[in-house]
């Protein structure tokens, strides 16, 4: 796959995911604007997340059945639609369908993953993999500060009316630019495609893939949805824009784990993943350090969020090598646990930093990325079973 290809496939997914965590830094306006009293604004961003995982359930599996080059063009043309809906919004009802729609339909990121990973060299899979899901974590990241600049300018409505006009220009360019796939072995039908997703969860290198991304986004859940909370505290004070901007330091460390794919396609993911989820326990020393150490947060961020990348680039790049056959099904279901897993971080983290402060929830944060590694290391006790030989040595996906 060519770069300006690699690059578009990144961009469907950087402007998807902002579609689910644009209402971030808009919470309070849009909640005022609409009339959701503010112990309720909670569930703009949580409508949209509960979206997600019935996609995740329902639409992912469609990509092994029908072309994922129409169907990524489809889903983002729905999203423009969702984003319109939310727009134009009078009333609470409205936005909440807009959004929820829009989480629904934010799945194309894995359909559009799941494409780069079958057009892909065998030999390159890994490094397309790690420059299109690196879109991911623009999105996630950028659209806290793009966001909060637009809404500050033209209001919160015109966030989503951007949003709605790049989709649309995207569905335009994905049917333009992409080749259609070409995959003589597609499952009988969509039933077929959604009943193997049972399969999946008996196998050893799903679910151990699984649990290492279960407890890995619940670490960065860790960061993210409590990081607001001391920061605007004593003795910091800062107002949400500034908060806003540590997102910067976090997209720094995630792009530079785009490496991590080329790492992936020489055999090493495994060695990778032990040395990322180091780093990830290393990092919250750092990270705990925020009462007194702007520089030492920013630090521990960018470390952060390249162990977090690194793993999420290792453990998709090993599932799309052990199961070529279906990629959009093994991606799709790998990523409900990185759902439960940020549900997870989030609700915990803002529980324990009201009773233990950020020293607490440092601490959670660590303890999450040791579990993932301690599912690492047993998983590593284990003899190979087919499906990680596959996986992990190359040179076995050619014959």
């Amino acid at each position: 796959m060519d770069v300006w290809r690699r690059l578009l496939l990144a961009v469907v997914c950087g402007v998807t995911v902002a579609s689910v965590y644009a209402a971030q830094p808009v919470l309070e306006p849009m909640g005022l604007d609409l009339g959701v009293s503010a112990e309720l604004t909670g569930w703009i961003v949580a409508t949209g997340q509960i979206g997600y995982l019935a996609g995740l359930l329902l639409l992912v599996p469609l990509g092994d059945v029908v072309d994922r080059r129409r169907l990524i063009a489809v889903h983002l043309a729905l999203t423009a639609a969702s984003m319109i809906l939310t727009a134009s919004a009078s009333a609470a009802w409205v936005a909440f369908v807009g959004l929820a729609a829009a989480g629904v339909f934010a799945v194309v990121v894995q359909t559009t993953v799941a494409y780069a990973a079958s057009v892909s060299l065998p030999a390159e899979r890994g490094r397309d993999i790690g420059v299109v899901t690196s879109g991911v974590v623009v999105g996630i990241l950028g659209a806290r500060v793009i966001a909060g600049a637009l809404a500050e300018v033209w209001g919160w409505r015109s966030v989503y009316v951007v949003l709605a006009v790049l989709s649309l220009g995207l569905a335009a360019l994905v049917l333009v630019v992409l080749p259609p796939e070409e995959r003589p072995n597609r499952p009988a039908g969509y039933r077929r495609a959604v009943v193997s997703l049972g399969a999946l969860f008996g196998e050893r290198i799903f679910l151990t893939r699984g649990l290492i991304a279960f407890f890995l986004f619940a670490s960065f859940g860790t960061l993210w949805s409590g990081l607001s909370l001391p920061l605007a505290d004593t003795p910091w004070q800062l107002s949400e824009s500034q908060i806003g901007l540590f997102g910067i330091a976090g997209l720094t460390g995630a792009l530079g784990a785009a490496r991590a794919g080329r790492w992936a396609d020489a055999g090493r993911a495994a060695p990778v993943t032990a040395l990322a989820l180091t780093l990830l326990i290393l990092s919250w020393a750092a990270i705990a350090q925020l009462p007194w150490s702007l520089w030492l947060l920013v630090a521990g961020i960018v470390v952060l969020d390249f162990a977090v990348q690194a793993v999420h680039v290792s453990n998709q790049h090993l599932l799309t090598a052990a199961h070529p056959d279906r990629t959009s099904s093994v991606i799709g279901s790998y990523m409900v646990f990185y759902s439960l897993g940020s549900a997870l971080g989030a609700a915990a983290t803002t529980a324990i930093f009201t009773t233990h402060g950020w020293a607490g929830s440092s601490l959670l944060g660590a303890g999450f990325a040791a579990c993932a590694l301690a599912v690492w290391a047993t998983d590593r006790r284990l003899p190979l079973d087919s499906a990680n030989l596959r996986s992990e040595r190359p040179e076995l996906q050619h014959g």
